[in-house]
């Protein structure tokens, strides 16, 4: 049985082996079948995109949009003459001071913020 079927596998490699040649030698070309179908936006894009030319930029074309570079000018230096008087204004002031007296001339009351409490002897137990 064994010697049977090696036999019928020789048969069929050969045929297979014999047929192998015929299906190299035939060459095929496969077309698509599916037509490119025209697309009607990008044809009309591509026409557009390739006849625009795009307008040249003039030097004057900026001139509503930017403003005109001025140097600032330089900050006016104090004049000496005004610290001067400004000195002298300070020195003549009436200097304000803070007395103990009020008004009515009674004596200040003088209070006492910090006040400690008094330690009660711990009662005995």
């Amino acid at each position: 049985m064994l010697a049977q079927s090696i036999r019928a596998s020789r048969q069929t490699l050969v045929r297979v082996a014999r047929q192998q040649p015929a299906l190299i030698s035939r060459r095929t070309f496969i077309v698509p079948t599916a037509v490119r179908q025209a697309d009607l936006v990008q044809d009309l894009y591509l026409r557009e995109l390739k006849s625009y030319k795009p307008a040249q930029v003039k030097a004057s074309d900026a001139e509503g949009h930017v403003q005109k570079f001025a140097v600032p000018k330089a900050p006016a230096s104090p004049e000496e003459g005004d610290i001067a008087s400004d000195l002298k204004s300070y020195e003549t002031q009436q200097v304000d001071l803070e007395t103990g007296a009020s008004e009515d001339g009674a004596a200040p009351v003088e209070e006492d913020w910090f006040e400690e409490e008094e330690d009660t002897p711990a009662a005995a137990h």
